[in-house]
């Protein structure tokens, strides 16, 4: 196998040797568990562009990177953060997105897809009243349904800067869920990820936002298919998840949003499981698959054997500051093939240094991710070689 020299933690430079890459079994859906994977978009670098401004976007490489994910067997939550949601894709390339997802979804008739629908279209401000949010949630979520699509319920920059208490809150949510044609998933997206959202449900204490969130769920269960909590923290979820309300098809869906211990999480316990929607499902999709095959046949123990050394690579790519994790997620894109350069909408590119690359590679390759070595190993010498490693 091809080795490599990479820097280390110490700031000297070491040989690398890779491995062979893992031959994940592959199954066919339905899994035990609905697994969605929010996937990232290409950039298109030929575009003429303000890199750090525009969102010019390779629509060919973007959409046969759906198309991956759905032959694995995974499903897709279109146009969330790890599309750079907020971050360089602004609300009218989203709607491209979903629309074009949508359009290639007919080709995979098992396939699931689900896409987000917040308010980023309204710049927070202090002259943007609860009415505006409500406005601006109805125009995102009649757009997502008239397409025909599925709701994710984002978490809106511009209600945490307005509301003034909880009820501001649940007026939204109300408003906003008496009106949907499907029930959706809500998702509560932590400050770690996006630092306006602060303060959430109208509570810094996350227990006292949690028990917010409940209200609003139990008093409109009936539009909920499920919420995706995603703070960092499994106690939380697993607190949250018992106390979901209950019916006679399961209920309210707890999707973990926990990048740090999904694995776990996804297993469940004796009182219940969680199902998912991760941003890690993006890179490591075939060790998903693989580890939901095995739960189809009730093979805990390859459950856990496939995901563990996964853990420690999603836990590098998201660590503090969180909100960079997409870089990682496009670094392995391009590393495994699914393009043909490392740029990203926003110019993201810049917001990890050598050293985070250089250990990503080493923990992708550990978990038997890296598809083609070779591949991958030269197109990280280029890496190194932009930043004056020979």
């Amino acid at each position: 196998m091809p080795a490599i020299t990479l820097p280390t933690a110490a700031g000297t430079l070491e040989e690398f040797r890779t491995s062979p890459p893992r031959d994940f079994a592959r199954a066919t859906p339905p899994f035990p568990r609905i697994a969605l994977a929010a996937a990232h978009v290409v950039a298109d670098p030929l575009a003429a562009q303000d890199p750090w401004l525009d969102a010019k976007i390779d629509w060919d490489r973007t959409i046969a990177f759906r198309r991956h994910l759905w032959s694995l067997g995974l499903g897709v939550a279109e146009a969330m953060d790890t599309a750079q949601r907020g971050m360089g894709l602004d609300w009218t390339s989203a709607q491209q997105l979903i629309r074009r997802s949508l359009d290639a979804l007919r080709d995979f008739p098992e396939a699931s897809m689900a896409s987000g629908a917040g308010t980023d279209h309204l710049a927070p401000g202090p002259d943007v009243t609860i009415d505006n949010v409500i406005r601006a949630y109805e125009e995102q979520c009649a757009a997502v349904e008239a397409m025909g699509g599925r709701i994710i319920l984002m978490a809106s920059r511009a209600l945490a800067r307005a509301a003034r208490s909880p009820a501001d809150y649940e007026r939204v949510y109300a408003r906003v869920l008496s009106q949907v044609r499907q029930p959706v998933i809500i998702h509560w997206l932590g400050e770690m990820f996006d630092p306006a959202l602060e303060g959430y449900w109208g509570h810094h204490d996350h227990n006292a936002a949690m028990q917010v969130a409940l209200d609003v769920i139990a008093a409109h269960a009936d539009k909920v298919d499920g919420v995706k909590i995603s703070l960092l923290d499994k106690d939380k979820e697993i607190a949250m998840r018992r106390r979901l309300p209950k019916n006679g098809q399961g209920g309210v869906r707890m999707y973990t949003g926990d990048d740090f211990n999904y694995a776990e999480l996804i297993a469940g316990d004796e009182d219940g499981h969680s199902d998912a929607l991760l941003g890690i499902f993006d890179p490591i999709a075939p060790a998903v698959g693989g580890a939901l095959a095995s739960l189809s046949r009730n093979d805990l123990s390859t459950f856990h054997e496939i995901l563990a050394p996964t853990v420690p690579l999603s836990r590098h790519i998201f660590q503090a500051p969180t909100r960079f994790y997409k870089t990682g997620v496009v670094f392995m894109a391009w590393l495994n093939g699914h393009q043909d350069h490392f740029v990203m909408v926003g110019g993201q590119q810049s917001a990890r240094s050598l050293q985070h690359f250089s250990e990503l590679f080493r923990l992708a390759d550990k978990a038997g991710l890296l598809r083609d070595p070779e591949m991958a190993v030269t197109r990280m010498r280029a890496l190194l070689a932009t930043h004056g490693v020979a």
